[in-house]
């Protein structure tokens, strides 16, 4: 197991067929919880290393019932099917409440497959943007911890240094990003890289409302070739927001490394608070 720091928040002991223990990492830690974007790549961790996997990721969902609270986990993994190109997994992380009682604080579905090479295209070009060595780090103060390990180097679209209620005409977000240290990509990393946008809410209304995901789901688009040569290089993030309405907005995201290749998309429902 690396000594990166996140690869050890993804750590898992496996304890019978189909279920793994944990631990919440401090390092990733947010607000009231860890950081979305590590705890659904924790549920692929477990995926990718139970021994009946077949094929690589595909897609995956995450659905955050609840938070977890620091301390153990299980995490608890069904493959609901088996077909000759695709795999179907639901999945579940349970926490004892303070009463003992085991809860499901997250649920998950993924699909992994065996990729075979065949007519490619992208129809989503990556946009013209400076390249990450022109672009300024981000620097935090008394920020959560899980900042402290990504490298973020906005484009366009910063968080609003002035929270004034003025409404923008779009809510998009471009920026650079990498681990912190540095750490070559893999669909785990990758999958948490989809979720590190902060809500478009606080962009489009200058507001900081309390907001949370409900759900976020991540399409992998990039096979072990494309990690390989993505490395520990800079991804090019873009995300906007699409629809906001009675209390809940979508959001739109897709990464690219910086040969232009995309990496993955995603899309997840957001909740907010006035």
């Amino acid at each position: 197991m690396s000594s990166h720091p996140f690869d050890q928040a993804l750590k898992l002991q496996a304890l019978a067929p189909d279920r793994y223990a944990g631990r919440t990492s401090e390092a990733y830690w947010n607000m009231v919880g860890p950081f979305g974007g590590c705890t659904a790549a924790t549920v692929l961790a477990a995926i990718l290393q139970h021994p009946d996997r077949l094929g690589a990721p595909l897609s995956v969902t995450v659905n955050f019932a609840a938070a977890l609270a620091q301390g153990p986990f299980e995490v608890q993994l069904h493959a609901a099917r088996t077909n000759r190109s695709t795999q179907h997994w639901t999945a579940a992380i349970v926490q004892n409440d303070a009463q003992g009682q085991p809860q499901v604080v997250t649920t998950a579905t993924a699909v992994t497959a065996a990729r075979r090479e065949t007519w490619s295209l992208s129809d989503q070009p990556m946009p013209h943007v400076p390249p990450p060595a022109e672009m300024p780090a981000m620097r935090y103060e008394k920020a959560m911890a899980w900042l402290d390990h990504y490298e973020l180097r906005p484009v366009s679209g910063m968080i609003p240094q002035t929270w004034d209620g003025s409404q923008r005409d779009d809510s998009v977000t471009r920026l650079w990003m990498r681990d912190v240290p540095p750490r070559p990509l893999d669909y785990c990393s990758l999958l948490a890289l989809s979720d590190i946008f902060y809500p478009r809410v606080w962009l489009k209304r200058a507001t900081r409302v309390p907001a949370g995901t409900v759900s976020i789901t991540t399409y992998f688009h990039a096979g072990d070739q494309e990690l390989r040569e993505t490395g520990s290089g800079y991804l090019l993030g873009q995300a906007r927001g699409q629809e906001f309405r009675n209390g809940f907005f979508d959001q739109s995201a897709q990464l690219w490394n910086e040969a232009g290749t995309l990496l993955c998309t995603s899309h997840q429902i957001v909740y907010f608070k006035e």
